[in-house]
């Protein structure tokens, strides 16, 4: 990679760290049910209006929606709104690549190597520690909900592998008509019918702003500008080239929580996020041999976006958080 792509590659593990950040101003304006609703029904109604449809199975589309949609962001801004501090979320949310490896192989049935299961081993004591960590020091009932996000966001995962769709970008933003209505369902049970629109109007108020503004950061900053970046560098460079750049979101996460919200994380805190981080980036197949590949994507392919797919490294040969991956075989590597 050339000194622009790196500073882009960077620009986006930014855009995706302070999404932490905006989520916690946004809840401190929306219910957190409805927050996530209107994250993605932002992005809905232009999608259904201007993106053509994807070519694939409507299960698959649905599944990718209330994994990645419904269950990871619902789940995670009710644990952030609960008491989970936004950096240590940031960390404890990349939980999904081992998940998706572990569902991979228990519901797919694809081979994970031994190096596979050291990374997986690695990032579960690392969430260990945190979890452990939080119920000395705060309540737990916050980390719970951030691990079971992990978990949807690897369902949604499973999914988008199932659909092998053509257009993965245009996959994507699709799977984001599917939230909206389970969203603002659990919102109307959970939060009150009205709680979620009284919040909206009064976003448009003179100290509603904030809201308002964070609410827009996540769903066009977040999304379609950092997953528009991440794609195009995946289009020019190999997976394992670009893929270890998104372990700055926790980073950016924690610093960004540290500077603006002064959260101080704890030592075993940090220590587990490490674990999770390193656990991560073994258990995805990454290794520094994969990220000096000079080999490109056939032409005309499409790349997957590793955000969205965190589990074993993609074929780039075969041609998504929104997201977001194009086909993919297990290798076990």
């Amino acid at each position: 990679m050339n000194v622009g792509d790196r500073l882009l590659a960077g620009l986006v593990a930014v855009l995706w760290g302070l999404n932490f950040l905006a989520v916690r101003v946004g809840l401190d304006h929306f219910p957190p049910f409805f927050l996530a609703a209107l994250r993605f029904l932002v992005l809905a109604v232009p999608v259904v209006l201007f993106v053509p449809r994807p070519q694939v199975p409507f299960r698959w589309l649905l599944g990718y929606g209330l994994g990645f949609g419904v269950m990871q962001f619902g789940l995670l801004f009710l644990a952030i709104d609960r008491g989970m501090p936004s950096g240590q979320a940031s960390v404890l949310v990349q939980a999904s690549a081992p998940f998706t490896v572990l569902l991979g192989a228990l519901l797919l049935g694809e081979r994970v190597s031994r190096r596979q299961l050291g990374g997986i081993t690695l990032a579960v004591l690392g969430m260990a520690v945190i979890v452990v960590d939080r119920a000395r020091t705060a309540a737990l009932l916050p980390a719970a909900l951030t691990v079971l996000a992990a978990l949807g966001w690897a369902f949604g995962n499973l999914a988008s592998r199932r659909a092998r769709p053509d257009r993965p970008l245009r996959f994507a933003l699709w799977m984001s008509v599917v939230p909206p209505l389970p969203l603002l369902a659990l919102s109307a049970v959970m939060e009150g019918p009205g709680t979620g629109w009284r919040s909206f109007g009064h976003a448009f108020s003179a100290d509603g702003w904030p809201g308002l503004v964070a609410l827009v950061y996540i769903a066009v900053a977040g999304s379609v500008v950092g997953s528009g970046i991440w794609t195009a560098l995946l289009r020019r460079h190999e997976a394992g080239t670009v893929a270890p750049y998104s372990m700055l979101v926790p980073v950016v996460g924690i610093v960004a929580a540290w500077l603006a919200l002064k959260e101080q994380p704890t030592g075993w805190s940090l220590a587990g996020g490490a674990a999770v981080v390193v656990g991560v980036l073994a258990g995805t197949g990454w290794t520094p041999s994969a990220g000096r590949s000079r080999r490109k994507p056939a032409r005309g392919g499409s790349a997957p976006l590793l955000r969205d797919l965190p589990g074993p490294v993609p074929d780039q040969t075969v041609g998504p958080t929104g997201r977001v991956q194009d086909t993919q075989r297990s290798r076990g590597t």
